[in-house]
């Protein structure tokens, strides 16, 4: 029989604010990230797109870092983004990027990624486009991610964020016909006609 000290407390966005430490004790059935001490629900499981994009460009990336220093993640896969301590108490943003490059085998532990990986890759779902836009664009320029790539699957396009002087400079939107690199992966391209092109 289940006794009531058993039960973990379900955590509310709009009460309170909670850690990293609070979210490891949490016993949740659906995924959940920590921005800024918030906690936002993942949607229902991603779209066959999502899906397909992530495979796409898992497979390219994991193929051309084999062998280096450098190793990609995929979610779920927590991303521990902390301000001033590497505590779990002290850390108030845990987020599960689609996609994550990390070159830095110091911020790698057991639990996955503590500090800013080198390239985030997100793909929109419908209903999570202002936590990818805004609320994560600004904890990931905050904490110092090279680069971000926001991937919209249904209108097959690529936005890359550079972090230059602490701020984002956003690139042209890229689509179908173009090759793009990345400045935190020297070396990278992309051919977005054959990502694109496999969906």
């Amino acid at each position: 029989m289940e006794k009531p000290q058993d039960k973990v407390k379900e955590p509310f966005s709009a009460y309170g604010s909670y850690s990293y430490a609070d979210y490891l004790s949490w016993q949740l059935e659906e995924m959940v990230e920590l921005i800024r001490g918030k906690v936002f629900r993942q949607a229902a499981a991603p779209r066959r797109i999502h899906q397909g994009l992530t495979v796409a460009l898992v497979t390219r990336i994991h193929g051309f870092l084999k062998g280096g220093s450098c190793k990609v993640y995929t979610a779920p896969f927590d991303v521990r983004l902390p301000v001033s301590s590497r505590k779990h108490k002290d850390i108030d943003t845990v987020v599960q990027p689609d996609l994550c490059v990390v070159c830095d085998p110091d911020k790698l532990d057991e639990l996955g990624c503590v500090g800013a990986p080198d390239l985030i890759v997100e793909i929109l779902s419908p209903g999570n486009n202002k936590k990818e836009l805004q609320l994560k664009y600004d904890v990931y320029e905050a904490s110092g991610v090279k680069e971000y790539w926001v991937v919209h699957p249904d209108e097959r396009t690529l936005l890359i964020y550079t972090l230059e002087a602490g701020k984002y400079r956003p690139s042209r939107l890229f689509t179908f016909g173009d090759r793009v690199r990345s400045q935190a992966i020297p070396a990278f391209e992309l051919d977005l006609d054959e990502v694109f092109g496999e969906l």
